[in-house]
């Protein structure tokens, strides 16, 4: 079993940043693991944000946040990171972490086993 712990939401300006992290206990990750972020917004479902493999390093973005969020983990930590910046209030949702298997696609919810609790993104002004 895997726990994951979501933290460094809040409510930023519109053009500002926050970092994510997902804090994981129990097992450790493999080189084959996968780890995510997923988001949802009020009323919508849950989409796909961006994917790192623990081993490899391989990223993979949504096109809605290409170029303005850098995934990121650190092994020592056992840790996940989300740096998010120029935030739009279209990024206003709660923030997933998740961690499951790579099986060759990153944006597959059912590839992803385990789920954190979600910190909530605000972002107005």
């Amino acid at each position: 079993q895997v726990q994951l712990s979501e933290s460094g939401g809040g409510l930023v300006q519109p053009g500002g940043s926050l970092r994510l992290s997902c804090a994981a206990s129990g097992r450790t990750f493999t080189p084959s693991s996968l780890l995510g972020w997923f988001r949802q917004a009020p009323g919508k479902e849950r989409e796909f944000v961006a994917a790192i493999t623990w081993g490899a390093e391989s990223k993979f973005y949504a096109d809605a946040v290409k170029g303005r969020f850098t995934i990121s983990r650190d092994k020592a930590e056992n840790t996940l990171y989300l740096q998010m910046n120029s935030l739009k209030p279209e990024d206003t949702a709660v923030y997933y972490c998740s961690a499951g298997r790579f099986g060759g696609t990153f944006t597959r919810r059912d590839q992803y086993t385990y789920w954190g609790q979600g910190t909530q993104v605000t972002v107005s002004s």
